[in-house]
């Protein structure tokens, strides 16, 4: 779409770079303004100033003008193979169908949606058009002046679409920057001829009568404990970077006594590497945590016992107390110094489209968000469609995507060690716990 010998570069490049570029799951974000260099057209100078408002509202008095152009896309490897039915080429070819005097060329790059954030910043101008993004990445893609805001018609259709808490997820300061295609966020898959529906309710209870895995070395799943017994990241909402992470006190305390029985349980497995599943198809465990991109592999490990449920409570001190998984969604970007912004803005809005969150359920088993598709029986009658939408409205928090979050996944990731490899005991629980709060906290601003 611009500048095209950077674009062939990246076809060449990106089939391989992208692969090892994008191999990580890295949660951190960073905060600050968006601005460009100057555009030519009044679109184009809308979407330099990081509001792809007016670019959106001209597409539709502009689409009749002829436009050819090449379009650089980035998505996942999952949604450009054969398994998935090519999903991303089919919506692209669709998208230049339905708009006949757009003569598209698309060029495809693989990126993580988590990944988004430490690629698109390496090289902004260089970037994909629209990109797929996970929403905890939007502080760092904004500073990096590597995402436009939207406006007009297509804003207006994400708010007209969307849960609330969506729209929050790909907001700032008001202002919105991506199309939600998913939500994002981890629940429970467990093995029906093991447990009961009233079993699941409680991780206690499972554990009296089944294996358990969970990843408590993985720090976007540990925190769960913690807010369960009213510790807080940032604030009730997550947004108050100066307020810290508040896992301090006998709150906080009482959670680690909690995790140091939970390893030392017989019926528990700690989840690394892949070990949950593995469990569930040779038996060895009969739940596991995880979200919708392990939910085909566990119904063929679990067959006719396939259940899936949001998260259990757990009992602290006789009190039951909620598990909370980190949530947010997934979207789709568009990269502010791109040539013609009418077009990206289209085919992004396209992408997070019904049209196209329906096929990439059928294609993939992608939980839409789109309002109107979640009331369709057929979709609303998935059980992990469910679960999953249960998990975000009622079990979960939105995971903080404030500068400060940097400092969480490294300390949160090395206590789940600690409590595993067993240098955290209930003797050293109260020192053990302010030291994690502590690391977590030293690079909050004040």
């Amino acid at each position: 779409m611009k500048r095209k010998v950077v674009s062939l570069m990246l076809t060449a490049t990106m089939a391989v770079g992208m692969l090892a570029a994008c191999g990580s799951n890295d949660n951190a974000s960073s905060a600050g303004n968006s601005s460009s260099a100057a555009s030519t057209s009044d679109a184009s100078v809308a979407e330099s100033t990081g509001d792809a408002s007016a670019a959106e509202d001209s597409s539709a008095s502009t689409e009749e003008e002829a436009i050819t152009t090449t379009l650089t896309v980035w998505a996942p490897s999952e949604d450009q193979s054969a398994d998935s039915g090519q999903w991303l080429q089919t919506m692209c070819e669709q998208f230049n169908a339905a708009h006949p005097n757009w003569d598209l060329t698309f060029e495809y790059g693989v990126c993580a949606e988590g990944d988004a954030k430490s690629t698109v910043t390496q090289d902004v101008e260089g970037a994909a058009d629209v990109y797929m993004f996970a929403n905890d990445n939007l502080t760092a893609l904004i500073s990096a002046n590597g995402i436009a805001k939207l406006g007009g018609q297509t804003a207006e259709a994400v708010k007209n679409t969307n849960s609330q808490a969506i729209v929050d997820s790909v907001s700032v300061d008001g202002s919105i920057y991506g199309v939600p295609f998913t939500t994002n966020t981890w629940f429970m898959f467990y093995d029906k001829s093991v447990f009961s529906e009233d079993d699941i309710k409680n991780l206690d209870t499972m554990l009296s009568k089944g294996k358990v895995s969970f990843p408590i070395t993985n720090s976007w799943y540990i925190a769960s404990f913690y807010v369960a017994n009213g510790c807080t990241l940032f604030g009730e909402d997550g947004t108050d970077e100066a307020a810290g992470i508040d896992f301090s006190g006998e709150k906080a305390q009482q959670v680690t006594d909690y995790l140091v029985d939970l390893v030392a349980n017989p019926n528990f497995v700690s989840d690394a590497d892949g070990s949950g599943l593995s469990g569930l198809r040779d038996g060895s465990v009969s739940a596991m945590f995880s979200g919708s991109w392990d939910a085909s592999s566990v119904a063929e490990a679990l067959g006719e016992n396939y259940g899936v449920a949001q998260l259990p409570c757990i009992t602290i001190n006789g009190e039951e107390k909620q598990l909370k998984s980190f949530a947010g969604s997934k979207a789709i970007g568009v990269n502010p110094n791109c040539e013609y912004p009418q077009v990206a803005v289209a085919l992004a809005s396209y992408l997070g489209s019904a049209e196209a969150q329906k096929a990439h359920y059928e294609l993939r088993s992608v939980i839409p968000c789109n309002t109107e598709l979640l009331a369709d029986p057929d979709i609303a009658s998935d059980v992990l469609v469910t679960a999953q939408n249960n998990t975000f409205d009622n079990t979960s928090i939105i995971q903080p995507f404030v500068k400060a979050m940097d400092n969480y996944w490294t300390p949160a990731e090395n206590f789940g060690k600690s409590l595993v490899s067993k240098e955290v005991t209930h003797e050293n629980a109260v020192e053990k716990t302010e030291q994690l709060n502590t690391s977590l906290n030293s690079s909050v601003v004040e």
